[in-house]
């Protein structure tokens, strides 16, 4: 995902934290989620109240570490989001 994004010209940051961590970087523009924990989908939005937008990374782009999908559907879904 950082390499997609730098090649779109995107300035991010993208990083991982395990769950328990969530509550300390709530200053993100979107919070991902891999296949192995959107079971913690409803915890994190309920964490976050509706203020940044918690999206399920699509099991299929992230079993075949396909950042630039990820990314995609990461933006579109920020857009939404806002709107």
């Amino acid at each position: 995902m950082q390499k997609a994004a730098q090649e779109k010209g995107l300035d991010a940051e993208i990083w991982a934290n395990p769950v328990s961590e969530a509550k300390d970087h709530l200053d993100v523009d979107i919070i991902l989620l891999g296949p192995q924990i959107r079971y913690a989908e409803k915890s994190i939005k309920k964490l976050v109240d509706g203020k940044i937008p918690v999206q399920n990374i699509d099991m299929r782009s992230y079993g075949k570490m396909d950042g630039q999908k990820v990314l995609e559907d990461a933006l579109a879904f920020m857009d939404s989001f806002s709107e």
